[in-house]
């Protein structure tokens, strides 16, 4: 989880320098199917033309980064004691957000449903949207 920021920083300075969407580099693969599902996420991306989220800020950037940071250095945390069903979704290569994790906290977490999606980064649920909408759809109508 610590090393969320570094990963972060090097992929903006990567997307500035290539002229390209960070989250081409945060979110996917770098396989050719990886670069094809980034560039199809980031043109959904522009599809809502009103209401509009407000777009991040550096100063929420850098805070979250630091939350991360700050995260990352503490103990795990006792997950056994959460009862309640929680939906895990992943990618199998998620550079971010290490995949080992996930199934990490799928180990920890005793009534846990697992998803990890295959050629797959941080934005798994972004490039499986639709399977993602229906397996969570299904998670919670449970």
């Amino acid at each position: 989880m610590k090393e969320v920021v570094w990963v972060a920083q090097v992929d903006a300075l990567r997307g500035l320098l290539s002229r390209q969407d960070p989250k081409q580099f945060l979110f996917f693969t770098r396989t050719a199917n990886g670069k094809r599902e980034g560039k199809a996420f980031l043109a959904r991306l522009q599809e809502r033309t009103i209401d509009r989220d407000t777009p991040t800020t550096v100063s929420s950037y850098f805070a979250q980064l630091k939350a991360c940071r700050h995260w990352g250095k503490e103990e795990p945390h006792d997950l056994s004691l959460i009862r309640q069903p929680v939906l895990l979704a992943n990618g199998d290569n998620d550079r971010m957000l290490p995949t080992p994790n996930t199934l990490d906290m799928a180990r920890r977490l005793p009534n846990n449903e697992l998803v990890i999606y295959p050629d797959a980064g941080h934005g798994g649920i972004f490039q499986f949207h639709e399977q993602f909408v229906e397996k969570a759809l299904e998670f919670f109508a449970k």
